[in-house]
């Protein structure tokens, strides 16, 4: 059993036809027949079903697809790495982030670095929220992080965009059908933000409006991440300031609304050490700046 005898099963399942299978493959329909018996033989089973009028497969022939499909997936993977390794680029980049915006800048950066640089892994450390992020990339304890300048010294920034923000509110909440409100509006409500500690902008963005508009917001609660956050907002225990791309996560019970105040509440970048050596860490930058155009900070 060969690997290219899996190539040759595939075109073959889709075509059903040997003769375009092999004009697909570039080989003679002899030595496709011939792989295929090969197969079959190392099986000990019968593929497909073979007329002078038509070709389809048996139910062993449908049972072998995923698993060609995934052999081919593994050897193209195989060679991507091996190809990585030859360049020199290989290497492990561990990367902090949270909220819900890091979450979605850093889904398009992995699947980018898988496909462009398979010998690199990016190591994801969720809940390390944007201060804490900082300080690790500082102290050599992470490569790169979700941050808002201004950044520690030496810390280089790709700024991404200005974070807007809104409120979450329980879908039976009395404001939960306005069109927008304001920050003033939410005086004497009860909210749920992240912990102090953690450094989240989100949070900062909150008592810096809740300051503007004159007073002191009650926290009710406090939530390790969006998710538990938007949770306790379903569960009615409180409202809370949320980032704009948080409206496509659906928990049940909750609305989102416009706050009136919440342009350009912060600013998202990336940051990483300007002294970090890392040829992986060199090259996931050079990939951010191609897919991540840079924004002006506000």
């Amino acid at each position: 059993m060969e690997l290219r005898h899996f190539s040759a099963f595939l075109a073959v399942a889709q075509e059903l036809h040997f003769g375009r299978a092999a004009e697909t493959l570039h080989i003679a329909q002899p030595a496709l027949s011939q792989m295929i018996r090969s197969l079959e033989k190392d099986l000990d089973v019968q593929l497909f079903e073979r007329t002078t009028r038509r070709v389809r497969l048996t139910s062993s022939g449908e049972a072998l697809i995923e698993p060609a499909r995934s052999i081919q997936a593994q050897v193209e993977g195989a060679r991507r790495i091996a190809r990585a390794a030859k360049e020199g680029v290989v290497g492990r980049v561990r990367i902090g982030f949270g909220g819900t915006s890091g979450y979605s800048i850093l889904s398009l950066l992995a699947r980018e670095v898988a496909h462009r640089q398979p010998g690199i892994s990016l190591e994801m450390h969720p809940q390390t929220y944007s201060g804490e992020s900082a300080l690790a990339v500082r102290d050599g304890t992470m490569d790169m992080g979700i941050i808002s300048p201004p950044a520690p010294a030496g810390i280089a920034v790709h700024v991404i965009r200005q974070e807007r923000v809104m409120v979450a509110v329980p879908t039976s909440h009395e404001l939960a059908d306005a069109e927008s409100v304001s920050m003033a509006d939410l005086k004497e409500q009860p909210f749920i933000t992240y912990a102090p500690s953690h450094g989240s902008q989100v949070r900062e963005a909150m008592m810096r409006l809740a300051d503007q508009a004159g007073y002191l917001p009650h926290i009710a609660q406090e939530a390790p991440d969006p998710y538990s956050l938007l949770a306790l907002v379903g569960a009615q225990v409180g409202i809370a300031i949320v980032v704009e791309s948080s409206n496509h996560i659906r928990i049940d019970g909750v609305t989102y609304v416009r706050l009136a105040e919440g342009g350009d509440a912060f600013t998202l970048a990336l940051g990483w050490r300007r002294n970090n050596p890392s040829k992986a860490l060199a090259r996931v930058v050079e990939i951010v700046q191609e897919i991540l155009p840079e924004a002006s900070e506000g």
